[in-house]
């Protein structure tokens, strides 16, 4: 299957911006179809660091869909709101989103697998079907899946625009200057650590964060952050990079756990899409859980 990209900038990284223009493809998957000699300009195969020129008409020479080689396994879920187009969980923390090395089970795609069945959009290949967008493992909340592939791209064009709106709560460590702000800052993959993001200039994309006080605790800050873009890490770098990384997160934050707790205090709380079929505005919003309560009365 062949898909085209019009570029309307110069200048931009090839990789970085078909990630930007195809949201629903993942950064990984885009430059292993760069290295591959799958997208081409004029017939000419381009490198991941070729610069763009508007007016560029880049060709993407997309794998045929494979049969799905992950395995469905019967985890319960959390189910907040399903239909024929979109189904929507309640992530705990803990559990890894789609499989990957290390992880080849356990999964809210294997999850899904045995509870859609074969109704999975299959955009994003035999490893992600469904996913529209991640949370990490140790953020625990909403996230919403697409069981056809027209619904993936309506979903997908949405958090391209803006218009998904995802709104989080956390426990941030240190006391909050004022009592909202934003944070606006690009995000790029570290220049040293590989496994880890950072608020940089060099081949990065535009990040939006903006917060609000909920409630302040001596040392603390139990906050309310709502995503204009969707980074890898957004919130737990933006936070740190202002001082006030979130609790627990021993990655941007502290390298010593929080006693009691595995992995970041961050709750995908809110989540409001249009729907794919109706057009109609769809609002959901979940509890605190039980981990996220604890901190709060530990403070």
């Amino acid at each position: 299957m062949t898909k085209t990209v019009a570029c309307d900038r110069d200048g931009a990284r090839l990789d970085a911006f078909l990630s930007e223009s195809l949201p629903e493809l993942s950064r990984s998957f885009i430059a292993g179809l760069i290295d591959s000699g799958s997208v081409t300009l004029r017939g000419k195969k381009l490198k991941k660091s070729y610069k763009t020129a508007a007016g560029d008409m880049f060709s993407l020479d997309l794998p045929e869909p494979r049969e799905l080689e992950v395995s469905a396994e019967n985890i319960p879920l959390d189910i907040v709101f399903e239909d024929s187009d979109v189904i929507v969980v309640n992530k705990p923390k803990g559990m890894v989103v789609h499989p990957a090395p290390g992880h080849s089970g356990g999964t809210l795609v294997n999850a899904l697998l045995n509870h859609c069945g074969d109704s999975l959009s299959g955009i994003n290949g035999i490893i992600r079907p469904g996913i529209v967008h991640r949370i990490d493992k140790d953020t625990s909340g909403l996230i919403i899946a697409a069981k056809n592939d027209a619904a993936h791209k309506f979903l997908a064009d949405q958090l391209k625009d803006h218009s998904l709106s995802r709104v989080y709560e956390a426990v941030l460590v240190g006391n909050l200057r004022e009592d909202s702000g934003t944070v606006d800052a690009p995000i790029g993959r570290h220049p040293t650590d590989r496994k880890k993001q950072a608020v940089t200039e060099k081949n990065s994309r535009e990040a939006v964060t903006h917060w609000e006080v909920i409630a302040r605790y001596p040392g603390f800050t139990h906050a309310r952050m709502r995503l204009e873009t969707g980074r890898t890490h957004q919130i737990r770098v933006h936070m740190a990079y202002i001082g006030h990384p979130v609790l627990g997160d021993t990655v941007y934050g502290s390298k010593k756990p929080w006693p009691g707790l595995e992995g970041q205090c961050l709750h995908a709380k809110k989540l409001r899409f249009i729907h794919p079929a109706t057009k109609e505005p769809v609002e959901l919003e979940c509890g605190l859980p039980d981990y996220f309560i604890k901190v709060l009365k530990s403070l």
